[in-house]
């Protein structure tokens, strides 16, 4: 964040709106405005405030679209000199930024901490009078955000983030800033993560970005949340190890009970549990089954029957289970039959 705007004291946003609202003569306008926008309380729909000063909804939108016109060309004009000073300090906040970000994130930039309803608000009104600011206008596809105008109006912009949905769309996983800074033809890889930030298609969890249905950047219930830390995580885990690791991330909702996790991977054909407590993902060629049926499975696959110790060796490499629990298995099942020293196949039954 730049030093000039590292604080409140340094720009003064409700001070800047009260100094642009002035320009407008009638009450009656300013009403309307403070409103519509939300610049003193909660933002109010055309019908509210329509209702509220007793003139139809559409006669309230060809006043606020005429209201913001004549305050457009004062600011131009030099007459509304607050707009153009916290343009300065927004383009400049922008610049450190990637060029573009949303109403919120932009905010809390300024003002150096988490803002409120009000303080958005006001850069939101600010940002739709300053003629160097590009505002695009949120829907199911875009959050609300500020952009540089000189590097796109509203329409330029949201086909660049178009264009980034579709290049991770298309890789089919979760992707780094970096990696799509070279798939795509911009300067930087700011400006990649900027408008990726404006897209409401997109998430990301640390470093990867994918699509906001992707359990992988986006998780949303516990089961994804275990699925996300054994991934990370690259080898089978304990039930204990997995809770704690979802208490220590950054999950937006991680307080959750061990037995809770528990619960979760017994219910999850994607977690298979290969030892005491110790689970795996299905995904990295472990199958669900007792010691038996990975000591059956080995001897079915081969060809010639095989020694305890080669037994154990293969068992091992999808089980976490102590030898003598595989030698148990071997001698005491009917389903093996040892047909030399210490070596083992199925018995003709299971074979058939």
């Amino acid at each position: 964040m730049s030093e000039t705007v590292a604080s409140e004291q340094k720009i003064d946003l409700k001070a800047g709106v009260n100094d642009i609202l002035a320009v407008i003569d009638q009450e009656r306008e300013r009403e309307i405005i403070t409103r519509r926008f939300g610049l003193y309380d909660r933002r109010e729909t055309l019908e509210q405030i329509g209702e509220l000063l007793g003139i139809t909804r559409e006669r309230v939108r060809q006043l606020e679209k005429a209201i913001l016109s004549r305050l457009r060309t004062a600011a131009q004009d030099g007459k509304a000199d607050a707009v153009l000073a916290l343009e300065k300090s927004i383009i400049r906040e922008l610049t450190e930024m990637g060029r573009i970000a949303r109403v919120s994130d932009l905010t809390d930039s300024l003002l150096g901490r988490t803002s409120d309803q009000r303080e958005r608000s006001h850069v939101a009104f600010i940002s739709e009078l300053a003629p160097g600011l590009t505002v695009i206008n949120e829907n199911d596809n875009y959050h609300h955000s500020v952009g540089i105008r000189e590097y796109g109006d509203e329409k330029k912009i949201r086909q660049e983030v178009d264009a980034i949905v579709a290049a991770i769309k298309k890789h089919g996983q979760p992707i780094t800033i970096e990696e799509l800074h070279t798939q795509l033809n911009y300067e930087h890889p700011n400006y990649v993560r900027a408008l990726a930030t404006v897209s409401k298609l997109l998430a990301h969890l640390k470093e990867n970005w994918g699509l906001v249905k992707w359990p992988t950047v986006n998780p949303k219930n516990i089961r994804d949340k275990i699925f996300v830390i054994l991934e990370e995580n690259g080898k089978p885990m304990h039930f204990s190890a997995i809770a704690k690791s979802i208490k220590d991330s950054s999950f937006k909702r991680k307080d959750v009970t061990t037995q809770a996790i528990h619960n979760e991977l017994i219910k999850d054909k994607r977690f298979v549990l290969i030892g005491r407590g110790i689970y795996a993902l299905d995904t990295w060629g472990f199958s669900k089954g007792t010691v038996a049926d990975i000591i059956a499975d080995v001897l079915r696959k081969s060809a010639e029957p095989l020694h305890r110790d080669e037994i154990v060796k293969r068992v091992l490499k999808s089980r976490h289970v102590k030898e003598t629990t595989i030698l148990l298995n071997l001698q005491s099942k009917s389903e093996f039959k040892r047909v030399a020293k210490a070596t083992y196949t199925l018995a003709p039954e299971v074979k058939a």
